[in-house]
């Protein structure tokens, strides 16, 4: 009677002290396994994988993942953030491949008043009440298109024809150099688009060199970006090609092959990091980056998708790390917030593709730290001055 006296007292002891349970903090991320911006998607999830080998706890928190997939679809893009919020409620969303579908899913983050990372370029979107819940972790396409007009300038060259995309993604990429071009007073002569699914650019590319541009610009990514590449060479153009971030891919490499030999591409710091000098901190993380992805996949990371949902998991990891200190829990609207603050408060933080400091007003988050420029030679990337 004795023992079972002190049993129950002792049980209720136990009870009564607080117990440090860990509450996971949730992870919600999409993206595009299949369709046509898998040739995205599927590097983006190695990214995220990557990301949990390299930090896989907050201060005795387990961070857990949640996946789905798009399908490089809009609609199932937002469908599937609803889910994770609304019957996984996780505490943060992370996402997607695809402007058009990155773009829906944090319109449906904003409305639910859930933070989000972006890992593809979106336009902005409405900040909602009290301010913004959605930043981006890819450059901010006029930063990078800059560097493109630049070059050109350089070069004395003083007219651009564009082939991009028919949605999203071409028109950020368009209206990037439409507006960079004025102020470096070259013209912009043609804006011929495509869709991603189609299998021939050949009228595009013929109305696009018929102009007699002194440089063509190119605003596709992945496979898709590879059609104006190789119908450009099979017509015999050899004038200037410039790129962009979406075709450090080697998906582009394997289809474009030796067409795509003299391509200048803007990109970020990761691409090169072998050849960025010692005192560049990026190059230190980038090489971590690594490490981590090919412990993660068994691979070594051939793209540069990967490293921006690389980085936007370190991004959130500070964040995290932040959030914590505060008073709310996971699972809970109140965490949800304080990550949210957290999140635009971010200052400095070094990751694969620049050096993140955010703020309600930059959703960006980066400088000219984030951009170099690399010239296609053989299926590498060779890093330019």
């Amino acid at each position: 009677m004795n023992s079972l006296k002190t049993l129950l007292a002792s049980t209720a002891l136990l009870l009564a002290i607080p117990q440090s349970a860990q509450a996971e903090i949730l992870i919600g991320f999409v993206t595009a396994l299949s369709g046509p911006v898998s040739s995205i998607g599927i590097p983006n999830g190695k990214g995220i994988a990557a990301g949990q080998a390299y930090v896989g706890e907050i201060d005795g928190e387990k961070l857990r993942v949640i996946q789905l997939d798009d399908a490089s679809d809009a609609t199932a893009s937002t469908r599937n953030a609803r889910k994770l919020v609304e019957q996984e409620k996780v505490d943060i969303l992370i996402g997607t491949s695809g402007a058009p579908q990155t773009l829906a899913m944090a319109t449906a983050a904003v409305e639910m008043k859930v933070p989000m990372i972006a890992v593809s370029p979106i336009a902005p979107v409405s900040p909602g009440e009290g301010g913004p819940w959605v930043l981006q972790t890819p450059q901010p396409t006029p930063l990078l298109v800059q560097g493109i007009i630049d070059h050109m300038k350089a070069k004395g060259l003083k007219t651009v024809a564009f082939i991009g995309f028919s949605d999203a993604f071409g028109d950020l990429m368009y209206n990037s150099l439409e507006q960079a071009a004025k102020t470096a007073d070259i013209k912009v002569i043609a804006n011929e688009r495509y869709a991603r699914s189609d299998s021939s650019v050949t009228a595009q590319v013929l109305r696009a060199v018929a102009a007699k541009p002194d440089a063509i610009m190119l605003g596709g990514t992945g496979t898709p970006g590879a059609l104006p590449v190789i119908a450009l060479s099979e017509r015999g153009y050899k004038g200037p090609l410039y790129g962009n971030h979406g075709m450090i891919s080697a998906d582009f490499l394997r289809l474009a092959g030796k067409a795509a030999n003299g391509i200048i591409c803007p990109t970020g710091p990761v691409t090169a990091a072998e050849q960025l000098p010692a005192s560049n901190p990026i190059q230190k993380v980038a090489l971590a980056f690594r490490a981590a992805f090919e412990k993660a996949n068994g691979e070594v990371p051939t793209d540069s998708f990967s490293s921006y949902s690389f980085d936007g998991w370190l991004v959130f990891a500070d964040a995290a790390k932040r959030a914590m200190a505060t008073a709310a829990k996971p699972g809970t609207p109140e965490f949800r917030t304080a990550l949210r603050q957290a999140l635009f408060t971010t200052k400095e933080v070094v990751g694969t593709q620049g050096v993140y400091t955010y703020t309600p007003a930059d959703r960006h988050g980066v400088d000219e730290r984030s951009r170099i420029l690399v010239q296609i030679e053989d299926g590498k990337y060779k890093l330019l001055p």
